[in-house]
């Protein structure tokens, strides 16, 4: 199976000069965008509630969330984000790839324009 990775740049809305710019896993069975703790750090971003996620191998984890601007390409939009652990991998999950109107081609692992339907 392959994986697909882009590029983002991420900004703390309360202060979008915080900006960083990171290889993020697109993850299709992901509900939200993962930022491990360093580049949540980076941005200062600050949680505003905590959350329990099924992971697939069946552990429950806790995590923080917060809320960032993602810009893929130019095309920004605010999401909730997970604010990671350590360790965690930075995803870009389902929740920020609606907000940019785009979708996983899984064939050729490339992003494409959604069908949107309101």
């Amino acid at each position: 199976m392959g994986t697909t990775t882009v590029k983002l740049k991420v900004k703390n809305p309360a202060d979008p000069k915080l900006v960083v710019e990171e290889e993020f896993l697109v993850d299709s069975g992901a509900s939200f965008t993962v930022l491990p703790k360093k580049l949540a750090r980076k941005l200062h971003l600050k949680p505003k509630h905590e959350q329990e996620f099924s992971l697939a191998d069946g552990r429950v984890v806790k995590r923080k969330i917060g809320a960032a601007l993602i810009n893929f390409r130019g095309k920004e939009t605010a999401s909730p984000v997970v604010l990671g652990e350590k360790d965690d991998t930075p995803l870009l999950g389902t929740l920020t790839l609606e907000s940019l109107g785009l979708v996983l081609d899984p064939f050729k692992r490339q992003l494409f324009p959604a069908k949107l339907i309101l």
